[in-house]
């Protein structure tokens, strides 16, 4: 394929999906740029060896994960600028997306050199088409913090989204994230368990929040699991709204201004920010200034 070899250019970044689980879900255009790069730069090289001698591609591989990143970056680069072709891969589904690779393709960017993606298996849009709440739009959050406090915080900011959400969770802190959910959405929001996308053992569950947890209660929990949670529903993500913030502005001005105890500058001020607007905005709505 010669669109991979230019002589005297730079070569080209192919992110290159992985199958999630059932190889045949790898393209015939993956497989091709896999064979045809000069380098395959590898999450995890074992792992992405076993793919390569299914499909018996010779390619070499060079390791690059999230703890070699720093390391590595350059040496990529300058392998690109030399005109090198690379295909990066990570474990399973997407480059980039819940893995390391997104600061090479940056410093790519940065190089001019061209970064070329190529669509496949991912986890998190297949669980979404299957699980049966609202597909679209949403919000692919993938791994929460593992810290308390840290999800705990993330999930109230989450709380707030009326699109249904997509997470990845491993098996062995699945129920502490349920629990986690169940505290800040409710026992009642609907939540899809998806697991072993893709392979044999492949499976949905579909309830509550509250029915979730129980399955965990009762069963052995294994495999990789994508969540896809409800989001709040409209009238009640509506009712958490300052019901001010739905009057005109220069309501909402006049309503600070009713007990006589604040200036006029500084309710428009305070209107500016609750509405997350420039101040002069808000001044000309107070005032009548219509810029005709």
């Amino acid at each position: 394929m010669s669109s991979f070899h230019h002589s005297g250019a730079k070569g080209s970044l192919y992110l290159v999906p992985t199958p999630i689980g059932n190889l045949a879900d790898i393209t015939l255009r993956a497989l091709d740029t896999l064979k045809n790069v000069d380098l395959i730069a590898a999450e995890d090289t074992r792992n992405t060896q076993k793919l390569l001698n299914h499909f018996e591609i010779k390619t070499p591989q060079i390791s690059f994960h999230e703890h070699n990143t720093k390391e590595r970056i350059p040496l990529l680069v300058k392998k690109l600028l030399d005109g090198q072709s690379l295909a990066q891969v990570s474990d399973a589904g997407m480059p980039s997306i819940s893995d390391p690779g997104h600061e090479l393709v940056e410093a790519c960017i940065e190089q001019e050199i061209a970064v070329v993606p190529l669509p496949g298996a991912n986890a998190g849009i297949t669980a979404l088409i299957a699980a049966g709440l609202a597909p679209q739009p949403f919000i692919f959050y993938g791994f929460l913090e593992r810290k308390k406090t840290l999800r705990e915080n993330e999930l109230e900011h989450l709380n707030k989204h009326t699109e249904t959400m997509i997470f990845y969770e491993a098996p062995h802190r699945l129920k502490k994230t349920l629990q986690a959910m169940l505290k800040v959405f409710g026992e009642e929001r609907k939540i899809v368990l998806c697991r072993e996308l893709t392979k044999r053992y492949e499976e949905f569950l579909r309830g509550n929040l509250a029915e979730a947890i129980e399955w965990t209660e009762t069963q052995e929990v294994r495999g990789e699991f994508c969540l896809i949670v409800a989001g709040r529903e409209k009238e009640l993500a509506d009712e958490q709204q300052d019901p001010t913030e739905r009057l005109p502005l220069e309501e909402q001005v006049k309503l600070l201004l009713t007990d006589g105890t604040m200036r006029v500058n500084d309710a428009i001020k305070l209107v500016a920010k609750k509405n997350k607007l420039k101040k002069q905005l808000v001044y000309k709505a107070y005032h009548h200034l219509d810029s005709e």
